[in-house]
């Protein structure tokens, strides 16, 4: 050790001021550059507190997060927090002690403080704000949404109603972190919205995002199918369920990837009323019954004078024969019955709305099998790449079973004497799809990198500074002193050096002329005598 102290401080008095002062200024920089490396190191490990903050919550967080200092990091021009990583929980627990972040808007927190003398428009007005904030605050916890405003139109409650045509309408703007909202967030958002305000329907409620775009047109269900665009729309979702639900059945059967399927819908865009009257004779009933009886009696009398002269005398006597004959009176009974009768009678309105399928036909691609190929008669090399599987076509039979398999997803009922290729074209093609092999290869390959990359990224800044303090090491052992002339500027010290040179004596007097003439060249003028001396 004493010995390696004892070379550096030879060694150093051996340099020069210009290399004693580079010397320096190294040994300083690889210094600062160690200092930099252990305080980065000691850092600590920053984590997300709480992202895409509103201007005011970040203002209280940071804040808070002053008053205790805690050290934070910001991004995102504010929007974004990041502390240390073994306070991430217990800050977050309280913040939400405190009521941060609170969100866009003023939510149900604004009845917390009292509501003494407000008059009731004051108190309405109050709620529909909180409820608009409330639902702007679930509404930004959807994936892809940054953050989001709710407005809602209410008709007021009078007592008397003027307008009952009056629906509630809402609109929420969006602001949506990249790419396009997905269908099932835009009417998770139409619904939520509309369970929240009473009266109001799914399809009042607009979405709209930051580019100016209606999310929520394509949702808009039109029942009687009255324009062009909800024809479209409504045949475009009826293909897609059916092209889906034959897909699902057929990937169990062919493997994942395997079956593309195309379904074309005739939909009926017409609405129809039908009305059908018939009778049936055979079903007739007894509606009403009317009965009559008529009695009819029949009975005889004889009318004669006093027997005498008169009575036997010829014209007399014609005459009381006439008298004396019988009379018939005659009684009648009759019976009249009237029967009315009711015939079935049965009439049916059928009422046929827009929507319903009118003819379904489906294009079904199906891939080939694929099968192991055929063992090679020499083994392969070490390394080599595995050999791809072979193609092997279906049988006409599979092909027909595959066939009817689609018919009965979609409930098709082919007509008498039609076959399944006029419903069903179903096809077996070889399909262009990268060889799983290679995905597996290729996923492994990317996983292995980035493990390396991350261990290496971890001793990256010590690597790169014991290469700096060994590179410095090496050249600091190569740099050798070079020798300084001596120089004289006077004509008196010129003399001296040539006597130094011609019998290599050095007088005191020309000593201290060398040191007051230059200082710094009388260690080599010295290292020059001694070498004369031996010589």
């Amino acid at each position: 050790m004493k010995s390696f102290a004892s070379s550096l401080l030879s060694l150093w008095k051996q340099l020069g001021i210009n290399q004693r002062v580079s010397l320096v200024v190294a040994a300083l920089a690889v210094t600062g550059a160690l200092a930099a490396v252990v305080l980065w190191s000691r850092q600590p490990d920053f984590q997300l507190l709480y992202g895409r903050l509103s201007e005011k919550d970040a203002a209280q967080i940071i804040s808070s997060l002053q008053s205790q200092n805690i050290p934070h990091k910001i991004a995102n021009g504010g929007a974004t927090v990041y502390v240390p990583a073994d306070q991430v929980y217990r800050l977050r627990m309280e913040l939400a002690s405190k009521g941060v972040p609170n969100g866009d808007g003023v939510g149900f927190e604004i009845f917390d403080k009292g509501q003494f003398g407000l008059s009731d428009f004051v108190q309405r007005t109050n709620y529909l704000r909180a409820l608009q904030g409330e639902l702007g605050r679930t509404i930004s916890q959807l994936d892809g949404v940054r953050s989001a405003r709710v407005m809602i139109v209410q008709p007021e409650n009078r007592l008397l109603l003027t307008e009952q045509g009056v629906k509630p309408t809402a609109s929420v703007f969006v602001e949506l972190a990249g790419g396009r909202l997905e269908t099932e967030a835009v009417n998770s958002i139409r619904h939520l919205v509309a369970n929240a305000v009473q009266g109001l329907q799914p399809d009042q409620v607009a979405v709209v995002d930051q580019k100016g775009r209606v999310l929520s047109e394509d949702l808009r269900q039109d029942p009687m199918l009255s324009t062009a665009s909800s024809q479209m729309r409504y045949r475009q979702q009826i293909e897609d369920y059916l092209a889906h639900k034959v897909e699902t059945m057929l990937t169990p059967v062919v493997g994942i990837g395997n079956a593309v399927v195309r379904v074309s819908a005739e939909i009926e865009t017409e609405a129809t009323t039908m009305t059908q009257e018939k009778f049936d004779p055979d079903g007739q009933v007894v509606r009403s019954q009317t009965s009559t009886d008529d009695i009819s009696n029949s009975s005889e009398q004889r009318s004669g004078g006093v027997v005498g002269v008169t009575s036997n005398t010829p014209d007399k006597a014609g005459a009381a024969g006439d008298a004396n004959r019988p009379t018939n009176i005659t009684e009648t009974n009759r019976k009249n019955r009237t029967t009315t009768y009711e015939i079935n009678r049965q009439i049916t309105n059928t009422t046929r709305q827009p929507g319903s399928l009118k003819n379904v036909t489906a294009s079904v691609f199906v891939a080939m099998r694929a099968s192991a190929p055929a063992a090679p008669a020499t083994p392969p090399a070490e390394g080599a790449a595995p050999a791809a599987p072979v193609a092997q076509p279906r049988t006409p039979e599979e092909l027909q079973a595959l066939r009817q398999i689609v018919v009965n997803a979609l409930g098709l009922r082919p007509a008498p004497g039609q076959s399944l290729d006029t419903l069903v074209s179903l096809q077996e093609v070889a399909f262009q799809i990268e060889p799983i092999a290679e995905k597996i290869g290729k996923i492994e390959s990317a996983t292995r990198v980035q493990s390396w990359i991350d261990g290496a990224s971890r001793y990256f800044a010590v690597a790169v500074a014991l290469g700096v303090l060994f590179v410095f090491w090496r050249m600091l052992g190569k740099q050798k002193p070079e020798s300084v002339p001596v120089e004289l500027l006077s004509a008196s010290p010129r003399d001296a050096q040539r006597q130094l040179q011609s019998n290599g004596t050095l007088t005191p007097e020309l000593l201290n002329e060398l040191i007051r003439q230059k200082p710094v060249n009388i260690g080599t003028a010295l290292k020059d005598w001694v070498a004369v001396k031996k010589a």
